[in-house]
């Protein structure tokens, strides 16, 4: 099967046509391929002692390659098998509604391009580093890919603005910029750290004041995007994120 015919069985969910994209793999350079093996190269050796269990095994599982884009009809082919999910490709940003929506099927919204080279160590808007090695290995285990999907599920039941900020209060601390402890260490998994070695050089540094995951602590705690976070959250396990879901829906469901 080819790649144009797996994309498009990727993108049958639910954003509006508009946001959609397929991914052309055979389009991409021998630059792209070669800054993805760059970004790869700067990153998967430090990621190997700082990462947590469940992403270094999801890289594996999901079939990552150190010198080559991802296509998404591989990594979809391994992934639907274990937990349902697909990374599906996307134009850019989409509206927060598709995006929460798309969570809740399961369907994570893929950007499909890669950064350029001169822009190699930031880029201010997602790429595929960030979205597939950032993000999708994550969706393999089991736990985190049903509180992702619950989380999807929820956030599409804010109907204010105080309960759209809680929701992405909890997405930031958690999926974008998430700790967790693991044989009595502090590992990440969020995957504004795992794309981004000042990041995560900041989360596991002293100069972040770290602090054990607490659903009200998480909700009343703001963030910037435009610069290190000197506050993050460490879970004891997945588990914790599921729990904090289960809370954040009672939350909605009993609002007056």
């Amino acid at each position: 099967m080819t790649s144009a015919t797996a994309s498009t069985k990727a993108s049958e969910w639910t954003v509006a046509p508009e946001y959609r994209a397929e991914q052309e793999f055979d389009a991409y350079s021998t630059e792209e391929h070669a800054t993805w093996a760059e970004l790869w190269r700067r990153r998967m050796p430090e990621l190997r002692k700082t990462a947590g269990r469940a992403w270094l095994q999801g890289a594996e599982l999901i079939g990552l390659d150190a010198e080559r884009i991802p296509d998404l009809y591989e990594v979809n082919r391994r992934l639907d098998g274990l937990t349902g999910w697909n990374a599906v490709p996307v134009s850019g940003f989409i509206p927060a509604a598709d995006f929460f929506r798309a969570l809740s099927a399961r369907r994570f919204p893929t950007t499909v391009k890669v950064r350029a080279a001169d822009s190699i160590d930031y880029t201010p808007e997602p790429d595929i580093f960030h979205d597939v090695f950032g993000h999708v290995p994550l969706h393999a285990e089991t736990t985190f890919a049903n509180f992702l999907q619950r989380f999807g599920h929820i956030a599409s039941m804010a109907k204010t603005e105080e309960e759209t900020t809680m929701m992405a209060r909890l997405f930031w601390f958690t999926v974008e910029f998430g700790l967790i402890r693991e044989d009595g260490e502090t590992k990440i998994y969020g995957s504004g750290l795992i794309s981004s070695a000042g990041d995560a050089k900041q989360a596991l540094g002293a100069e972040c004041d770290r602090r054990p995951f607490d659903l009200e602590a998480v909700l009343n705690q703001p963030f910037e995007i435009d610069h290190f976070q000197t506050i993050l959250f460490v879970v004891e396990s997945f588990e914790q994120l599921e729990e904090a879901v289960e809370a954040m829906e009672r939350r909605l469901e009993n609002r007056v």
